[in-house]
């Protein structure tokens, strides 16, 4: 029975080229936290890479290639998700003075910086946010996918920040924080307040564990483990400049 415990697998499906999140060489937070909690499983991490683009679920969770996604919000799709296990938000990025709002004057003359899906400048919710602020002209947008020959493509709308090409961006928090501290120059990250939220779309976000819908039990395990090893999670969190909130 020990060798047969052994055999077993945490199967996760990941992008190999997506950091801070998760990468090949297995350099991403989520690829620590997948480690943790196989760890307490008492289970090996086996790996199905794919990039993270639209039908990412639909390929990888419900098709059978995998158990487990690490980083994914409640209401992502159609498959089950643990407990949240760390909550995060929106940010602002700049180079000196914090931006701290969308209603902040200076937003309608800076040059600011958004991802974006495609050629759609209203996917997302800084966007969205901006929009309705009649902030348009402005607006730069980066490809959230990019060219994926180059590292991390999201990464390039903070180094955006860094080499002076935007004043400002706006961006997830945990892409945002971890690149912020290893940019070439300092950069300051300030969280999207909630009141800048509009209705259905807020700025500030649960992220749990995917799974098949009908892998209840491995789900229940998988909120235990949460649980048992919630201070070695926020501590990798923290490590990688997530902002938590």
């Amino acid at each position: 029975m020990i060798f047969l415990a052994s055999l077993l697998a945490l199967r996760v499906c990941a992008d190999p080229n997506n950091m801070p999140f998760s990468n090949r060489a297995l350099d991403g937070f989520e690829n620590k936290i997948a480690a943790v909690l196989a760890d307490e499983l008492h289970e090996k991490v086996a790996y199905t890479w794919w990039a993270q683009r639209r039908g990412f679920l639909r390929h990888t969770v419900r098709a059978g290639l995998c158990d487990v996604v690490i980083g994914i919000t409640p209401d992502a799709g159609p498959i089950a998700t643990t407990a949240p296990y760390y909550r995060s938000t929106y940010v602002f990025v700049t180079r000196g003075t914090p931006i701290t709002s969308f209603d902040d004057p200076r937003l309608r003359s800076l040059r600011v910086g958004i991802h974006v899906i495609g050629a759609d400048y209203n996917g997302l919710p800084p966007a969205v946010a901006l929009a309705k602020r009649h902030i348009i002209r402005n607006v730069v947008g980066y490809s959230i996918y990019g060219n994926y020959s180059d590292e991390s493509p999201p990464s390039k709308l903070i180094t955006a920040v860094a080499k002076d090409d935007v004043d400002v961006a706006i961006a997830w928090g945990p892409l945002a924080g971890y690149y912020a501290r290893h940019a070439s120059t300092p950069l300051v990250v300030t969280p999207v307040t909630t009141a800048d939220a509009l209705p259905g779309i807020p700025f500030v976000y649960d992220i749990a564990v995917g799974v098949n819908k009908d892998s209840t039990a491995l789900r229940q395990r998988l909120d235990r483990a949460l649980v048992a090893r919630k201070a070695d999670i926020q501590r990798i969190l923290k490590r990688y400049g997530v902002p938590c909130v």
